[in-house]
């Protein structure tokens, strides 16, 4: 049985998850000379707001496809990917059963590694295949922002970082593990 310190805090979690749906969970900035102001693209679990026709815009010349959000199938199913983690975290701070704590952490842990592959992927797929007809073509170069961090790219310095809403899926993803650790270690029966 699950301690009711951790069913508190298992609970708290997945209500606090909610603040997802209305938060940004990634930011992309661009800056360069031409842009002062800088561009910028936020991410949500079922959208990309921001500066995106004027970053489209700039796309277009080196190659690049269109960042069409309706197309991004991930924004369609994230909402009920997020509804389901709340929810098994709902059950799990019911039921008090450590197996199920398990598999949710667990399926916490593979929906981080895996929407940080396939959000890599898709950063590689936009920086890489590029157009052959591409009004501005620098030999060996290509465009894909880091997953993570500060990069140059040509005349501009790409952003990527987590938003509000990453951090907290990042803050509670690590809680999670520490409360299995915590369940798992110190509260044998």
């Amino acid at each position: 049985m699950i301690n009711m310190k951790s069913r508190i805090a298992i609970f708290s979690i997945s209500l606090i998850l909610i603040s997802v749906y209305f938060i940004p969970v990634w930011r992309i900035d661009l800056e360069a000379p031409q842009y002062p102001e800088g561009l910028g693209m936020n991410i949500w679990i079922n959208k990309i707001t921001g500066d995106l026709n004027t970053i489209n815009n700039l796309n277009h010349y080196i190659g690049m496809k269109s960042i069409e959000p309706d197309s991004i199938q991930e924004l369609k199913i994230m909402p009920y990917v997020l509804a389901f983690l709340i929810l098994i975290g709902i059950v799990v701070s019911i039921s008090s059963k450590r197996i199920l704590l398990l598999g949710w952490v667990l399926f916490f842990i593979i929906l981080g590694i895996a929407g940080g592959v396939d959000f890599y992927l898709w950063e590689y797929d936009y920086g890489h295949n590029l157009s052959p007809d591409a009004a501005i073509k620098i030999p060996g170069m290509s465009y894909q922002p880091p997953l993570i961090g500060t990069k140059e790219l040509a005349n501009f310095t790409a952003s990527s970082l987590p938003d509000a809403g990453g951090y907290i899926l990042i803050a509670f993803g690590i809680l999670s593990v520490l409360i299995l650790f915590y369940e798992l270690k110190f509260k044998k029966n």
